[in-house]
């Protein structure tokens, strides 16, 4: 499955300036609703969807631009709103090495998405063109992938115009998982060096997740059927493409949640945030015959999440579901890694990064084992910190993550003279298991394969994973607020300096309270603060938290 060729674009006249001629006429075909404001934000730019097609517009050129800045390397534009509804949608921009966009480049997408007129859009981007010293000669590549939902394609012709208008090769990659996109682009990047990530096609992208996969479970066994939440949404055709590259016998899946041509389906009662939200199975699974001790997940609406779960008695009974959430799957690889790292005998730091939405009782688990760091929510910044250490394990509480090895990790393990059998084995597992986890940004079927891999090699159910320690009682709650941007933190949005008072009033409830921490955050994308709270007692929980929210509406 190659990629699709690329799209012809009018060529524009750059070479004295940006084509503002080109970029008014195909902005006025455009426009900008009204009284809407954009914020781009770690997760791109996402809304309704039936307001963003000035914003994908312009998200084509700021693209543009951006491969011009970096002498033309590909830059990658997903077309998705993940796990938010299918009446949303959003666009997000991949730099070359299959990383978020550099974020000092944020503010300029704002601006440009709320430029009320052609004019101030073109005045906004020669403000970008002058601040990063664009070079508008330099050619320009950007490969667009989608999601499943019906506004995609409407979308993602807004952002060829874009594309065309400034002159840029363009190559449709169609339909794709996010974590597809962000394989894509490293690969195009790092093609013929030797640095190169893989096969730059869909294609390539299974074979490398199922060569892998095989060489690390080959001589283990059988295991049980995994039931697959796909979402009804992408993960769907892109986990039945996966296993045909991989034998039944070392993999089979139920796939569940597959109706992909049922778009008001999609992430509807289903879905990595709705299991992990609401603690409980996927709507209907209690007549979908799951079994107590069978190994279930669920992806998210663009499979770069994901959250397992089991039953420890009948399906109907809500005190039977237990989740192993990402705190649950990062504990499950720091701890599985750096057995592997010491059988292996080389000198590597491995290490966990998490946010404050992280389970007291995973942090108290893995600091036993590995070192941690804390770092404020959003994936530019997990990803950052893990980048510090030789190995860096990195997942949110919601099953967003993955794990990077450094390149001198991956040259240590490629030239390491093993001194027993042992860990001949141990250095061949690493060397597998570099290519089974995508790197460039969580993945869902990445991720599902790598636990796989684990579990069987420890020979464990999920009971025994779920072994490890015990959740802490948690809960999250939203409270609306007139200003969001009243609340401003520090220590790693672990507590507030901002509205002033209120943190010595939250430290004075949850001091009531054994084990406690609850902490306030605003929203990224919305007039909201997030409330979390845990404790030991289950039934003080509700207290903990309803109290902390009542502080925040009166400060608010």
């Amino acid at each position: 499955m190659a990629l699709p060729s690329t799209i012809s674009t009018a060529q524009a006249l750059v070479g004295e300036g940006l084509p503002a001629t080109l970029i008014t006429q195909a902005s006025d075909a455009h426009p900008k609703p009204q009284g809407h404001k954009f914020t781009y934000g770690t997760a791109g730019l996402r809304t309704k969807a039936d307001t963003l097609d000035s914003t994908c517009f312009r998200v084509g050129l700021i693209g543009a631009l951006r491969s011009k800045k970096l002498g033309g390397k590909t830059i990658g534009l997903m077309v998705t709103a993940s796990h938010n509804p299918v009446e949303d949608n959003g666009v997000k921009m991949v730099d070359p090495r299959g990383e978020m966009l550099e974020s000092s480049w944020e503010p300029f997408c704002t601006a440009i998405a709320n430029a009320e007129t052609s004019d101030e859009l073109v005045a906004s981007l020669e403000k970008l063109v002058a601040h990063f010293k664009v070079d508008l000669s330099a050619p320009a590549s950007v490969v667009v992938g989608y999601d499943t939902r019906p506004s995609c394609q409407t979308l993602v012709k807004a952002i060829i115009d874009g594309l065309s208008a400034m002159g840029a090769q363009t190559i449709d990659a169609g339909l794709k998982t996010t974590p597809q996109l962000h394989y894509l682009v490293k690969c195009l990047n790092t093609q013929g060096t030797d640095e190169a990530y893989g096969e730059p096609t869909e294609e390539g992208y299974y074979k490398k997740l199922a060569n892998a996969y095989i060489k690390l479970v080959s001589g283990k066994g059988e295991s049980a059927p995994l039931t697959v939440d796909c979402a009804n949404g992408v993960g769907a055709p892109a986990l039945l493409n996966l296993t045909k590259y991989i034998p039944a016998e070392h993999l089979s899946v139920r796939a569940l949640r597959t109706a992909t041509s049922s778009p008001n389906e999609l992430n509807h009662g289903c879905g990595a945030d709705f299991v992990k939200t609401n603690q409980c199975l996927p709507a209907g699974y209690d007549k979908e015959d799951v079994k107590a001790g069978e190994r279930m997940c669920s992806f998210d609406g663009d499979a770069d999440r994901i959250v397992f779960y089991y039953l420890k008695g009948p399906a109907g009974a809500k005190e039977s579901f237990r989740l192993l959430d990402g705190d649950k799957i990062a504990s499950l690889a720091a701890d599985y890694l750096s057995e592997l790292v010491k059988v292996a005998g080389i000198d590597l730091e491995l290490g966990c990064v998490q946010t404050a939405y992280a389970n007291g009782s995973s942090t108290k688990y893995l600091k036993q084992r590995v070192p941690v760091t804390c770092t404020p929510t959003g994936v530019k910044h997990l990803h950052h910190a893990a980048e510090s250490y030789d190995i860096g394990v990195y997942f949110e509480a919601n099953g967003h993550g993955t794990i990077l090895f450094s390149a001198s990790a991956q040259r240590k393990i490629r030239e390491a003279s093993p001194g027993s059998p042992a860990a001949q084995g141990a250095l061949e597992q690493l060397s597998a298991l570099v290519d089974l986890i995508n790197q460039t940004v969580g993945d869902a079927l990445s991720d599902m394969l790598l636990v796989e891999v684990i579990l069987r090699a420890r020979q464990w159910g999920p009971e025994e994973w779920d072994g490890a320690y015990e959740d802490l009682p948690n809960k999250i709650l939203k409270v609306n607020v007139k200003d969001r941007f009243l609340f401003k933190t520090e220590d790693a949005e672990r507590r507030l300096t901002s509205p002033a008072g209120l943190q010595d009033k939250i430290d004075e409830v949850v001091g009531k309270y054994k084990d406690a921490r609850s902490f306030v955050r605003p929203s990224g994308t919305e007039d909201c603060v997030r409330v979390y709270a845990e404790c030991a007692i289950a039934s003080e929980l509700t207290p903990l938290a309803t109290s902390v929210s009542k502080l925040v509406a009166e400060y608010a």
